[in-house]
């Protein structure tokens, strides 16, 4: 039988076609979907009314956790720039920090990481992790809007100067604004100008708020909101500006969630919420009807105990919660696994991906994490220690139920450990010494 050449060319053409459907419907299987992570600066867990806390309003987080996955026992470092570099990096502070306000330029970051997959990436808010000029662009981010990249936080006349009539670098070029905006309005209409500017693309959105940390200020929705002011004189500000503060982080939250859901986004997108690190000593809040003191700069749980809740319509199952327990090294592993990007086999990773926990899968779970906590770089102030969700090793020795002594001021005695505790100690020991050697010094 013949067949017209006309046929065969119309078959081979047919096939060719089919063969780039075909390869392009395997590329969109392994695309991954447009990630935005939202990191609050200086809020405990007991912040969150989805957590139990009954002092702020935070109903647009609430709603996050309602419609996604909120997690019980997430824990960061207990100050911003360790927290910082560990949730960048995927790696504890003993193998890469160097000093506060700086994230070393020899690592590489979940920016770097997607960038190199093909994400659009973007970082706005607050930078404080070195004062070169290319600083986000060297770290993978493409776009920009920064407070505290190469300035300082205040001006020359120590006006603190992120909130009102704020200082920040717009894709690295100095901003000084002075018609009354506020930092957080600034920063968050960048995200979400990213999100537009990209909606057709895969995206990466970094945002580290602003808020709420001090100076404690009024905020555009406060009654005594002052546009004429250029910055907090007062290192602290006044704490009674906490709770609107807060609310106005809740409602930056809302507003970005708004953006991805106008754009009908939302079954592409994930978007997670955490806090950097425990809330500033000066608040105590409400949490379950009981005194909850913040706990920033310490290693006991108000210090490391932070929000962390996703939402991904359509993956995530709405109104679920983990018990699992996370810390901040596995949200690198965890990103890159939902990006399909590629972590090189020469890259240490600490954490573990917990992408099965967010798909309600079994996954891994964790039985410690570990701790290197030294701000300043300093071995004489470290504060080293693995715990698991009730016990915490330090590396000096004691060994607290931080679940019975949440300040932990009385450490169990060796003698009188239960068959079980001895049993976590020897577990929670062994993982101290698989970090033993793994300090390298920086100059």
């Amino acid at each position: 039988m013949k067949v017209k050449r006309s046929n065969i060319v119309r078959l081979t053409v047919n096939g060719i076609v089919c063969f780039f459907i075909c390869v392009l419907s395997l590329k969109a299987q392994d695309k991954g979907p447009n990630i935005i992570l939202i990191m609050a600066d200086d809020l405990g867990m007991e912040c969150i009314e989805a957590y139990g806390g009954t002092s702020y309003k935070t109903p647009h987080i609430n709603k996050l956790a309602m419609q996604g996955i909120q997690f019980e026992n997430c824990h960061a470092q207990p100050v911003c720039t360790p927290s910082r570099v560990q949730i960048m990096t995927g790696k504890y502070n003993v193998r890469n920090y160097t000093r506060f306000g700086e994230l070393d330029r020899s690592q590489i970051t979940f920016g770097n990481l997607l960038k190199n997959t093909g994400y659009k990436t973007a970082i706005a808010g607050k930078w404080q992790l070195g004062k070169e000029e290319d600083s986000p662009q060297h770290f993978g981010f493409d776009a920009s809007c920064l407070w505290q990249q190469s300035r300082p936080r205040f001006d020359s006349l120590r006006h603190d100067t992120r909130f009102s009539n704020p200082v920040l670098q717009i894709n690295n070029k100095v901003q000084h604004f002075t018609n009354g905006e506020f930092g957080p309005d600034i920063v968050s209409d960048f995200i979400c100008d990213f999100i537009e500017e990209n909606k057709n693309e895969q995206f990466f959105a970094y945002y580290p708020m602003l808020l709420a940390h001090y100076p404690f200020v009024p905020t555009p929705d406060s009654k005594d909101w002052d546009s004429k002011s250029m910055g907090s004189l007062i290192n602290k500000g006044d704490p009674k500006y906490f709770a609107d503060m807060v609310a106005y982080m809740d409602g930056i939250v809302g507003k970005i969630v708004a953006k991805v859901e106008s754009l009908d986004l939302s079954e592409n997108t994930i978007i997670i919420f955490t806090g950097d690190n425990g809330t500033e000593k000066l608040i105590t809040s409400m949490l379950n009807g009981k005194d909850y003191p913040g706990g920033k700069t310490r290693t006991t749980d108000n210090g490391t105990h932070v929000p962390f809740v996703a939402r991904w319509d359509g993956k995530i199952k709405p109104n679920t919660k983990s018990s699992d327990l996370i810390d901040f090294s596995d949200i690198l592993p965890t990103i890159c696994d939902i990006a399909n990007a590629d972590i090189p086999s020469e890259f240490v990773v600490d954490g573990t991906s917990f992408l099965p926990q967010l798909l309600a899968e079994r996954g891994t779970s964790r039985k410690w994490i570990y701790s290197w906590y030294s701000p300043h770089g300093n071995l004489r102030v470290l504060k080293e220690f693995t715990r698991n969700k009730e016990y915490k090793l330090y590396s000096t020795g004691k060994f607290y139920n931080v679940k019975d002594d949440f300040y932990e001021k009385n450490p169990l005695p060796m003698a009188g450990l239960s068959e079980k505790e001895r049993q976590v100690y020897k577990e929670l020991k062994n993982a101290l010494k698989i970090y033993k050697l793994a300090r390298v010094e920086k100059k």
